[in-house]
């Protein structure tokens, strides 16, 4: 099984280097006019998936038809999904049930619950701040990979797919007394780093998800299947304000937090954290997306289109009340993480810590040569990540362009000067030869 769901299509690759340029994490180069993504350093965030002009990378989703599988099937659309189609959002939901769903269960409930255990969470006087919501894979991937200081701020808080798909599947098994394993629950992602967190579970041992299906790729079963009788919105406007950046903050009324969207951004904010800078603040919700999960690589409607159909409806129902018990009564301990994070090994230099440390110093020697543009011509997004590269021996100086020239130019020089010491006979002949004769 592959542990990354963005992947490369080299068929459609043309070198292009507009990816590594963009990737928050320097996990892709490009040698021998493709591109490679490095999965040591791969978050799925889907940064190249969105710049990529050739569509080289694509997101490796659950198959529509593996819902078959299944004698029983739920699915578990994300809030983020309820902006992307102009039609009623009550008909896109009815039209699942067309398409050969047997149930619908909404995320943004599960939402709601997870926001109540967040709550709760962040009376705790013991836990570090700020407290980072766990709800975004990717930005969780990135603090493992790049910030593992800040791990033990992360809360340790079931994501609202996680929740959904295990009440869903639970209550059905009781209900219908089919066997969970008969029971297939697959959620209708904006992005592939939901996939990923069911391959490669984080904070659990194993998801309760089976399947991850693209908006992009369900969007023509939505529109051709569409339903007669229409789907009962039983979600408030707190669930459904967690597909945009700062609702997951206010659903669980934390008054002193910090949202950001965009994972650069995310990045940025990150480093603020680790160096103390914002301890004053409760809690920090960051989103890989812009604008949060509207803005996922796999939606199909502009995110300013879908924010502004999710304000509408969340203003339509601004007064519902939740139909449901959400309280830790209800529900004990069980949506709470059981596996601690791990820190993410990134690429390392050499396994021999001599060995490395003398690598280093040969890293510091090289970026002195190199001209420190960062323009990626070379194939690597920085001049130091080409060093990097140079002494992994995946590259080597002459990569870069501007060493090549200056090469080019000592070697016509050489020539240059060669030519004026030829014997008079050898020099009329090379005179003859540039004119032809």
């Amino acid at each position: 099984m592959a542990l990354h769901s963005v992947i490369l299509n080299e068929e459609k690759c043309k070198g292009c280097t507009n990816c590594i340029k963009h990737c928050p994490t320097e996990a892709i180069r490009v040698r021998n006019g493709k591109a490679k993504i490095i999965e040591d350093r791969c978050i799925d965030c889907g940064e190249c998936i969105k710049v990529c002009p050739n569509h080289a990378k694509e997101a490796l989703m659950t198959p529509i038809d593996k819902i078959n599988e299944f004698t029983f099937k739920i699915a578990l659309p994300a809030p983020s999904f309820y902006g992307q189609f102009k039609k009623p959002i009550t008909v896109v939901l009815g039209s699942l049930y067309a398409m050969g769903f047997d149930y619908v269960c909404e995320v943004a409930n599960a939402a709601e619950i997870a926001s109540s255990f967040i709550h709760e969470y962040l009376k705790s006087k013991n836990i570090k701040r700020p407290a980072i919501s766990s709800s975004c894979p990717s930005v969780i991937r990135l603090i493992m990979l790049e910030f593992p200081s800040l791990m033990d701020n992360i809360i340790r808080v079931e994501s609202p797919m996680e929740i959904a798909a295990r009440i869903s599947k639970n209550r059905f098994h009781q209900k219908l007394h089919i066997p969970e394993k008969d029971i297939g629950v697959f959620f209708i992602s904006p992005c592939a780093a939901k996939m990923t967190a069911v391959k490669n579970p984080l904070g659990s041992e194993k998801s309760s998800v089976d399947g991850v299906l693209s908006m992009r790729e369900l969007a023509p079963y939505i529109l051709k299947n569409e339903s007669d009788s229409n789907f009962e919105l039983t979600s408030t406007s707190k669930g459904i304000g967690w597909s945009l950046s700062g609702g997951e903050s206010k659903a669980a009324k934390i008054e002193n937090s910090l949202y950001v969207d965009g994972i650069h951004n995310c990045l940025d904010v990150l480093k603020e954290i680790e160096l103390g800078k914002l301890d004053d603040i409760d809690f920090f919700e960051g989103l890989a997306c812009p604008g949060g999960c509207i803005g996922g690589p796999l939606t199909i409607e502009n995110l300013y289109v879908t924010k502004n159909r999710i304000k509408k409806l969340m203003d339509s129902i601004e007064n519902r009340e939740s139909s449901r018990q959400i309280s830790k009564t209800a529900y004990g301990d069980s949506f709470f993480m059981d596996k601690e994070f791990a820190s993410v090994k990134g690429l390392t230099l050499d396994a021999d810590v001599s060995k490395a440390i003398e690598k280093l110093s040969k890293i510091d020697t090289i970026v002195s040569t190199l001209p420190g543009l960062d323009c990626g011509a070379c194939g690597a997004p920085t001049c130091k990540a080409l060093a990097e590269d140079i002494v992994r021996d995946w590259a080597n100086e002459m990569d870069c362009i501007f060493i090549l020239k200056k090469k080019i130019s000592i070697l016509a020089n050489e020539v240059a000067e060669i030519s004026t010491i030829l014997p008079p006979t050898l020099q009329e002949e090379r005179r003859n030869l540039h004119d032809g004769k």
